[in-house]
């Protein structure tokens, strides 16, 4: 009995109360009630406050509409006890046969258990990386990479249709002076002092001379024109290849300057306009988002007719609405918080609500520590330590669920050693030893001839403490996954895996999986296969859920 189902048990009781007169609850039953597992042991296997919530608006006191409840939801097929503590709340026991149908349960839904319809009909793009396609990506993006995919996977498990977008920075002077510095590296000359004099810049440009020599024949401003699109093409590649490496998959790249070769930019203003929050001041073209709480109004086209960043963002947000996205949510550096209001403002003038169509999340720096020192020097970009760089050092998997375990508008200092260290005091390899340990002992069983077969699990026989502890967690994950959707944390899936990791390893060491000897394999072991299979499938699940592997060796 997992707590939905015992939500939903609390409602039919509430309902049967009020039907028979018993209670009376002017706002109606409510269609679902918390459920959380209790801190303390002695407390039951689930505990609520929903008599603390409903009682003034009964007429009574908690305390009394508890003890209605109680009796009433102890008839509930699978509650084996309810009991009444303190002020009101309800500790609440289930039959050890309703508790272990969870493990079997999560076999039979497999990598759909922890999914959700939640968010079932709802579009929403979420644009985790603005880079521009001058240079290679670094630290900074690298947690948006992280944090910004598993965001988008949790959505995702909650049944909302998700698009990730990269929006590529590739209109404005920073192109051309990558372009000049591209083509001084390939004619051998030195870079222009306000280029790009990172070690990349070579490499770019000796791709960009062997994909298309002939470039070195063209001369003045078409020559520079040219290395500008060519070193555009081979940089925009390597970020996309490097974030592909990095399991980080985006569905849309999409080019500010498609913006301004497009209509979307007249078509942009012309809504705003139609909406009555533009107006003209000092030759410029402005948008009062003061009237939505920003704390000035923003210049969408200077006195010389020259575009303004901000018009960029708002034709770039129109577009996202018009192609049919119901929330837009922008993940920013820390140095963006001044985007929030202005961001929001522009939504409202755009006609839109702000509390709905439009979500900034801010997040904070990271720094990365090696041998006592920070990591700042890159080999190859000079300033910056790169994101392919920070791969080859940590590794995928753990440089993804170390950024994916705090949340992210926590500042982080990490050391690259216990980051990759293989012990139980790194996270991910705490998790991932988990998983490992669980596909072994399924193999050893197959090898004695045992399965986790469902037609000879008898639920039952999944009474000890250990196996009652790891089957509610087991039962967490849908809670945890709904949660961190919602709240855009998904840090707690990575904390939550933590826990049952720990679940499972006491029952592991409490309880016998396998016969041994001449032991002949009996139920006990069988019902014992299912909820290691059962572990093993949310641990692969809620690794996912990070883009983090799951191993069945280590």
């Amino acid at each position: 009995m997992n707590p939905e189902q015992l939500s939903t048990a609390i409602v039919a009781a509430l309902t049967t109360l009020v039907d028979a007169g018993t209670l009376s609850l002017p706002d109606g039953v409510p269609s679902t009630v918390t459920v959380e597992r209790p801190r303390q042991k002695g407390h039951g296997d689930y505990a609520t406050n929903v008599a603390l919530q409903l009682g003034k608006k009964a007429g009574t006191s908690p305390r009394e509409l508890a003890a209605l409840l109680a009796e009433e939801l102890g008839r509930a097929e699978g509650v084996a006890e309810v009991e009444v503590a303190g002020p009101g709340f309800l500790n609440i026991s289930v039959e050890a046969g309703a508790q272990g149908a969870v493990a079997a349960q999560v076999v039979a839904a497999g990598a759909a258990y922890g999914s959700s319809q939640t968010l079932a009909g709802e579009r929403i793009d979420v644009e985790f990386i603005s880079a521009n396609p001058t240079g290679p990506l670094h630290l900074g993006h690298t947690r948006w990479a992280v944090v910004g995919d598993a965001i988008s996977r949790v959505l995702e498990a909650a049944g909302a249709s998700v698009t990730r977008e990269f929006y590529i920075n590739d209109r404005g002077n920073q192109m051309n002076l990558f372009g000049a510095s591209v083509e001084a590296a390939a004619l051998g000359v030195p870079v222009p002092e306000n280029g790009y004099h990172g070690g990349y810049v070579a490499d770019v440009a000796a791709q960009v001379v062997a994909e298309q020599p002939g470039l070195l024949e063209l001369e003045g401003p078409e020559r520079t024109a040219a290395f500008r699109e060519a070193g555009y093409a081979v940089q925009l590649r390597q970020q996309q290849e490097q974030l592909d490496r990095f399991q980080t998959h985006f569905d849309v790249w999409f080019s500010e300057r498609s913006l301004h070769e497009s209509d979307d930019v007249a078509t942009g203003l012309e809504k705003l306009r139609a909406q009555g929050h533009l107006f003209e001041d000092g030759g410029a073209l402005w948008m009062r988002t003061t009237d939505f709480d920003d704390d000035k109004d923003r210049v969408l086209i200077k006195s010389d007719g020259d575009l303004t960043y901000f018009a960029s963002d708002t034709a770039y947000y129109v577009n996202k609405r018009e192609r049919g996205f119901d929330r837009c949510i922008y993940l920013l550096g820390a140095d963006h918080h001044g985007y929030v209001n202005r961001l929001r403002a522009m939504a409202a003038c755009a006609g839109d609500d702000p509390d709905r169509n439009i979500e900034v999340l801010i997040g904070q720096m990271v720094k990365i520590m090696k041998d006592g020192e920070e990591l700042k020097l890159s080999k190859r970009a000079g300033t910056l330590v790169t994101l392919e760089e920070l791969v080859d050092l940590i590794g995928v998997d753990a440089l993804r669920y170390t950024l994916a375990r705090y949340p992210a508008d926590s500042p982080l200092t990490l050391d690259a050693a216990e980051m990759t260290r293989q012990s139980s005091d790194n996270p991910v390899f705490y998790v991932q030893y988990a998983h490992a340990r669980v596909s072994s002992i399924l193999r050893n069983g197959a090898d004695l001839g045992v399965h986790p077969a469902q037609e000879d699990f008898d639920p039952s026989l999944l009474s000890h403490e250990k196996e009652g502890e790891l089957l509610r967690a087991l039962a967490e994950l849908p809670r945890v996954v709904a949660s961190a959707a919602e709240l855009r944390e998904p840090h707690r899936v990575a904390r939550y895996l933590e826990d049952l990791a720990g679940s499972y390893h006491r029952f592991y060491d409490s309880c016998r999986v396998l016969p041994m000897g001449d032991e002949e394999p009996g139920d006990l072991h069988r019902a014992r296969l299912v909820l290691v299979a059962a572990t093993r499938t949310v641990l692969a699940n809620g690794l996912a859920l990070l883009g983090v592997s799951a191993p069945e060796r280590m």
